[in-house]
């Protein structure tokens, strides 16, 4: 039976076999607070595993407390953590049975979150934007899946929020086709989506003015009201020139009297430092920094989570992760679409704001940081800003922009009809980037980003420095680079890590060859379902878990590397390189990468797989 994320395989809560774990539980794990527990058998906790080797983590980072309380009103008294609201027969058992859906409404799973007494609390979660293709196709399939898992509790309620008038039954209709039991085939998938349906709910409204906002909380309320305290998400799922409105009027009009009250922001955070700063302080003036959850859903990937536990749990990488070992490290994006469709959205931004500046910005920061303090949220988010804070500001002569042009019937970008027409807004970009610090100096980082290229695929390639004084290299061939050892990571499709290592070919007289050191997750994990990114970061913010998530500063530092060279881009009118739709994009590509003396790794993806 696979485990599920976040929860070790267990005993069932009030079983035997609970209370023998609970005996050989050690000491020296407190619970977070020192008020009393009603005595009750513990359960596994919901959070991550900690690396082997690492100081025991608290399950989940405390919410201040403080955390959505309006200004002047005090905060509710810390209560002890009741009882598991699943209990016997409702949990996974000990052999691995599912939950019980029978059951489904009252949890399947110990919500083991010090700050959240979930008997006595209510939650409930309103998608803004819930009309829109993102609300329709990610958050709601992803809020289903972690209700049918019993990872939500039991006291949870779901909103969709928007300017579209609809009954409740069109709502439900409308997202029901969207839910799939996408983690195992159990047979009463369709009772499951029942279940899930009668606790959604829609409320029409305009997003700038508060009248709507009332009326939903009026109907939160109505929910809530067995219950002592209630909690609130708000995921903005909306055009980012009604974020501040939207939160506002959440923040000042729906917010919880009496729990608290998060809200997720999902990207783009601004156009550049400046509407990036007018942003955070439009939202601190209505919430507070831990009120906030800056969303960039490619965080919540399985390998991208994944980056730590390699580096620092594996004493056999750690050692090689500095300028000593290795030559290069290349963060590539690729899609084998076009902007079909959303060109005229993609047009404001281009291929350096949506995908460089974040998703990838992001994953260079987790690469090259310092090993945190701990696992807290706080530690691990304060050496992404070191690391960013260490990175020389990007040059125009340190980037290649292309465009792709029409190939065969596959139309170019220009022939979008929402695109305006002469429109210079890069479609693809390679930006080498540099960190000043002790263990990167002089190690050029390539990311790459594209639409409309040969395939889509996303990884992270690390290329290791050629052996001195090769023994070897007679048998090599004069192409270095095609023995280069390199340790990939694949994001996606197809999950894998895998190293790239010379190797003798059997038989007589002596040739050598690439082999791989191939973990394919597909093979190896044939039993677990990888979990949504969306389901991974929902989760995290029911939790108060903010690890995957950006904080403010960390937000102005990433601004402020490619703020002048958006500027400079815009300002001169530089004309992008074109490429063929299908192609591996523009050449000048390459030409940036021999400037450091690299080799695109990915050119040989096809022989690696």
């Amino acid at each position: 039976m696979q485990q599920l994320r976040g929860r070790p395989q267990g005993a069932c809560p009030g079983s035997a076999a609970a209370a023998a774990q609970q005996q050989r539980r050690p000491a020296a794990l407190p619970p977070r607070r020192a008020a009393p527990r009603r005595a009750a058998p513990a359960a596994p906790a919901l959070s991550r595993p900690a690396a082997p080797g690492a100081a025991p983590r608290s399950r989940v980072r405390a919410a201040a407390a403080t955390d959505g309380v309006p200004a002047g009103r005090a905060p509710a008294a810390p209560e002890a953590r009741p009882p598991s609201p699943g209990g016997a027969g409702s949990d996974v058992d000990a052999d691995g049975a599912p939950c019980d859906l029978s059951n489904l409404d009252q949890g399947c799973q110990d919500y083991n979150l010090p700050d959240n007494d979930w008997e006595h609390s209510s939650l409930s979660i309103c998608v803004l934007g819930a009309s829109g293709d993102l609300a329709k196709k990610k958050i709601f399939p992803a809020l289903f899946a972690l209700y049918y898992e019993g990872l939500l509790p039991p006291n949870v309620q779901f909103y969709g929020y928007a300017r579209t008038k609809m009954s409740d039954e069109a709502f439900r209709e409308m997202i029901g086709g969207t839910l799939a039991c996408r983690i195992d085939a159990r047979e009463r998938c369709g009772e499951a989506q029942e279940k899930f349906l009668q606790r959604c709910f829609y409320q029409a409204g305009s997003y700038d003015q508060a009248a709507g906002f009332s009326a939903l909380s009026v109907r939160m309320a109505s929910q809530e009201a067995v219950l002592p305290r209630a909690n609130r998400i708000f995921f903005l799922s909306i055009p980012p020139n009604v974020f501040l409105d939207a939160a506002g009027n959440a923040a000042d009009v729906a917010s919880s009297r009496t729990g608290w009250t998060r809200v997720i922001v999902e990207k783009p955070f601004g156009r550049d430092a400046a509407s990036s700063r007018e942003l955070a302080d439009g939202l601190s003036r209505h919430l507070s920094e831990d009120q906030i959850y800056r969303i960039d859903h490619y965080l919540g990937k399985e390998l991208i989570e994944n980056l730590t536990v390699l580096r620092f749990s594996n004493s056999v990488f750690e050692p090689l992760w500095s300028r000593q070992h290795i030559r290069n490290v290349q963060v590539i994006f690729s899609e084998d679409f076009g902007t079909e469709g959303r060109g005229g959205y993609f047009d404001r931004y281009g291929i350096i704001r949506d995908v460089i500046q974040n998703h990838l910005l992001q994953i260079l920061a987790l690469f090259a940081m310092e090993q945190p303090v701990s696992l807290d949220a706080e530690d691990i988010r304060n050496e992404k800003v070191k690391v960013l804070r260490s990175m020389k500001v990007v040059g125009p002569e340190d980037v290649v922009v292309g465009q792709y042009r029409a190939r065969g019937k596959l139309p170019g970008y220009l022939d979008d009809d929402t695109v305006p027409k002469g429109s210079l807004t890069p479609t693809f970009a390679a930006v080498a980037m540099f960190i000043d610090n002790a263990r990167w100096d002089g190690v050029p980082f390539l990311l790459k980003a594209g639409k409309a290229l040969h395939r889509r695929y996303a990884e992270i390639r690390v290329q290791f420095r050629h052996v001195p004084g090769n023994l070897y290299r007679s048998k090599q061939g004069s192409n270095l680079d095609a023995h280069t050892n390199e340790l990939v990571i694949r994001i996606q499709p197809q999950e894998a890590i895998y190293l790239k290592i010379n190797n003798k070919v059997p038989g007589l007289g002596l040739r050598l060859d690439t082999s791989r050191l191939d973990l394919q997750y597909n093979t190896a994990y044939q039993q677990a379902a990888l979990p949504d990114a969306y389901e991974r970061l929902l989760l995290d913010v029911v939790q108060g878990d903010k690890r995957l998530f950006i904080r403010a500063d960390e937000l102005e530092a990433a601004w402020s590397l490619y703020t002048p060279l958006l500027h400079s881009l815009e300002r001169q009118k530089v004309a992008p390189e074109l490429y063929p739709y299908g192609s591996r994009g523009p050449v000048g590509a390459h030409y940036l990468a021999a400037k450091y003396g690299v080799r695109w790794g990915d050119l040989n993806e096809e022989e690696d797989e």
